[in-house]
Parts: C-alpha cells; sequence; structure tokens
C-alpha cells in the first residue's frame, strides 16, 4: 500500500511539472519573441513594401490599359493630345526660364545709370539674349545715337512686337487642345450610349441591366478623360499667357522710361563744367 501510494504521488509530481512546464512554454515564446532584435525586421518589411508598390503599380498599369481598350479611338487621341501638351509645357518652361525674358536685375541697374546719365554705363548692362533688355539696348543706343525718335519707336515697336510673338509660340496649340479636349470627350461618351441603346434593342425583350450600366460607364469613361486632360491644360495656358502679359508690360515700361529719362549730352556737361 505505501508502495502504491508513492507511485501516485510521483505520478502527481510528473504531472504538475509536465503542466508547469507547458504553462510556462507560452510566455518563454513571448519571451523570446519580445527579445528578437527589432533591427532585423525592417528589410522583411521593406522587401514587402517593394512588393506590394510592385503589385499596385501592375494593377495600375492594367487598369490604364484596360480603360484605353474600353475608351477606343477617343482616348487614343486624348493621350495624344495631352502627351503634346506635356511637350509644350516642357518647351515653354526652357524658353521662360533660359535665360529669364524679363531681365530684371539687369533693367533695372540700367535704367539706374541712364537716369543718372551714364549712357554708356547703362547700355553695357544690358544683353541681346534676352526679351526686355534686348529691346532697351536697342533703344539706349537709339538715343544715344540721335536717331529721330519716330523712326525709332517704330523700329521698336516692330522688335518688341516679334520678340513678344516669339515668347507666344505654341501657346495656340495649347489654347486648341484645352477647348477640344471635352468636347472629344463628349464626343466619345456620345457614341458609347449610342452603342449601349442599340445592343438593348438587340436584346429585345430579354434585357440585361448589366448591359445598359456597363455601357454607360464605358461611355463616360471618355468625358473624364476629357476633362482630365483639359483642366490642367487650361491652367498652363492661362499661366503661360499672364506670363506674356507682364513682359509685355515690362517691356513698355522699360523702353517708356528710355524716353522719358533723357540723358544729358557729355559734351554738355564738359562744356558747362569748363564755363
Amino acid at each position: 500500500m505505501s508502495t502504491a501510494a508513492t507511485s501516485n504521488a510521483s505520478g502527481e509530481a510528473v504531472t504538475t511539472a509536465s503542466n508547469s512546464t507547458i504553462s510556462t512554454a507560452p510566455d518563454a515564446l513571448a519571451g523570446a519573441a519580445s527579445s528578437v532584435d527589432p533591427t532585423q525586421l525592417p528589410a522583411e518589411q521593406m522587401v514587402n513594401a517593394a512588393h506590394d508598390s510592385a503589385v499596385a503599380s501592375m494593377s495600375m498599369a492594367e487598369t490604364l490599359q484596360g480603360w484605353l481598350v474600353v475608351g477606343g479611338p477617343v482616348v487614343w487621341i486624348l493621350l495624344a493630345m495631352s502627351v503634346a501638351a506635356l511637350s509644350i509645357l516642357l518647351i515653354k518652361l526652357w524658353q521662360f526660364n533660359m535665360p529669364r525674358p524679363e531681365g530684371g536685375r539687369a533693367v533695372n541697374r540700367s535704367l539706374s545709370l541712364w537716369h543718372k546719365g551714364d549712357a554708356e554705363g547703362a547700355i553695357a548692362q544690358l544683353n541681346t539674349r534676352q526679351t526686355v533688355p534686348a529691346v532697351l539696348l536697342l533703344a539706349m543706343r537709339g538715343m544715344r545715337n540721335g536717331t529721330d525718335q519716330t523712326l525709332l519707336r517704330e523700329e521698336l515697336q516692330r522688335v518688341g512686337s516679334y520678340r513678344l510673338n516669339q515668347l507666344k509660340l505654341l501657346l495656340r496649340p495649347l489654347e486648341v487642345i484645352a477647348n477640344l479636349a471635352p468636347l472629344l470627350g463628349l464626343l466619345g461618351t456620345v457614341l458609347g450610349m449610342i452603342e449601349a441603346f442599340q445592343q438593348m434593342e438587340s436584346a429585345g425583350s430579354r434585357v440585361d441591366p448589366s448591359i445598359l450600366s456597363g455601357g454607360i460607364w464605358q461611355a463616360l469613361l471618355t468625358t473624364a478623360v476629357g476633362l482630365a486632360v483639359a483642366i490642367p491644360v487650361v491652367a498652363i495656358h492661362s499661366w503661360l499667357e499672364r506670363r506674356v502679359e507682364r513682359i509685355a508690360a515690362s517691356l513698355n515700361d522699360a523702353v517708356t522710361q528710355v524716353f522719358t529719362h533723357q540723358p544729358k549730352p557729355q559734351h554738355s556737361a564738359k562744356v558747362a563744367n569748363a564755363a
């Protein structure tokens, strides 16, 4: 009987020990997980993020490809117009910034010297690469050489108009794209609606609402693309047009100051000093 009791006691001890071991196992695993170096995690996270971005880009490319297929020729035309508008924008940005047509600092220094009577110093500040300084240089040289003011004004008007027309170059195609893109989108919508109703007519009494809804969203896709192309093009055209207007105003103001603030001839100043 004592042997049975001993065996029971040892069994209970083993069971208790095993239960305690099992109960402490999750705690040990949790402690091991918490002891993992967190600096080892970002590499895996970066790999996952790169995979997710690749999947997202692939899905976006597939979506765009599907839109091009569904939209038909109208969407392709709108895509070509958007590429043309982007090309014009890059050209105009280069034209307006390399170099800047206003030449603000050079013009201000030149006019300041001109007002003080230093015609040679004023002319030396200008160059022919920028629009406003080039026309201002022509005006100052004409006034210094004593050219007839009527002829000089006509020549300045001719050169100024030519320079401003160079800045306005390619603005008309932007305006055409901005006006035609919504109309092309609307045309695609109308054609898509016609096709959807033709499919409904051919279905007869067995009309499936999904046919109409699918045709409608496919038709509205062209309008959305047309507006997406037209809205930024309108904003860009307005900004560039306003930029040309500011340059024209600066040009007019600078040339007017040349005529209204004529420097005294240097020989007259020498005669006055000698007297």
